[in-house]
């Protein structure tokens, strides 16, 4: 059976066993690539448009961030939750938000095993 390389954000909810914090009606979003990191000045140097962001950090810059490069959602690692003024900011720009309990390792892992490739959009090898 062939791999995937797009998911939407509902099966990425599933795969990640993750809780939906915001976005809720944004499910069906095609997800066609990933790239995680805690530090948003890398992912202003990697992002670009339609990325999920993988993060661990949970202030409201990451919202901010994802809003600068486009990003199509976020999902926060380590069982990590965004402030309260991360969320009211995610909701105004229609950032969907998840929270796994998986490392970023293993939540990066788990996206790639079934298909999904990095930013640098190298394809997955068997």
């Amino acid at each position: 059976m062939p791999k995937k390389t797009k998911m939407t954000l509902k099966e990425i909810k599933e795969l990640l066993q993750a809780e939906v914090i915001t976005g809720e009606d944004c499910l069906d979003r095609e997800i066609r690539f990933a790239g995680g990191s805690d530090l948003m000045s890398d992912v202003l140097a990697f992002g670009k448009p339609g990325i999920l962001l993988l993060t661990g950090l949970s202030n409201s810059q990451s919202v901010r961030t994802a809003n600068i490069i486009d990003a199509k959602a976020i999902v926060y690692v380590r069982g990590k939750k965004p402030d309260k003024m991360g969320i009211e900011l995610a909701r105004g720009k229609g950032i969907p938000l998840l929270s796994t309990k998986f490392m970023m390792y293993t939540t990066c892992g788990l996206l790639f095993s079934q298909g999904l490739p990095g930013v640098n959009g190298l394809p997955h090898k068997e």
